[in-house]
């Protein structure tokens, strides 16, 4: 089983889906089982380490973001990745208009899909360090639900 977060710039919500992910697979004993990965829909931010405040942030809740490194999404990850999930609506319709159309991929909201509060995750690059703490407490839910949903698929 392979996921694939997407957001914007692959700086902020995207690689700490990524952390928590693989965070959360190891504690449920599926590490190995499934591959984590995450990109951007944008190519500023390829080969750039994860915004410091998020990498600070996650490191508060033992989440090590430190190796991930920003890349964008391509058309090979649609036949790559079985579960794309992204960050808002905005990264949603780009993956629809980058789709190529042959693959097998499952595409979703990654909020959405969970039946969280809120539908998309808010970008927190602009924000303060609150956007950081609410992308994370989010995030963290949204992981929780993914991780028994793969127990159930595996």
């Amino acid at each position: 089983m392979r996921v694939l977060f997407v957001c914007l710039g692959n700086i902020c919500r995207s690689p700490t889906a990524e952390g928590v992910l693989r965070h959360k697979l190891r504690d449920a004993g599926l590490e190995g089982r499934v591959e984590v990965d995450s990109a951007g829909t944008g190519d500023w931010h390829v080969g750039k380490a994860a915004d410091l405040r998020t990498r600070q942030a996650a490191q508060q809740r033992g989440y090590d973001l430190s190796a991930l490194c920003g890349r964008q999404v391509k058309a090979a990850d649609f036949h790559a990745f079985d579960l794309i999930l992204a960050m808002d609506n905005s990264n949603l319709q780009d993956l629809q208009r980058l789709r190529p159309g042959n693959d097998a991929a499952e595409l979703d909201l990654f909020l959405r899909r969970y039946q969280l509060e809120l539908d998309e995750v808010p970008d927190p690059y602009y924000g303060g360090e609150a956007g950081f703490t609410q992308v994370l407490d989010l995030i963290e839910q949204a992981c929780d639900a993914l991780v028994l949903e793969l127990k159930e698929r595996l």
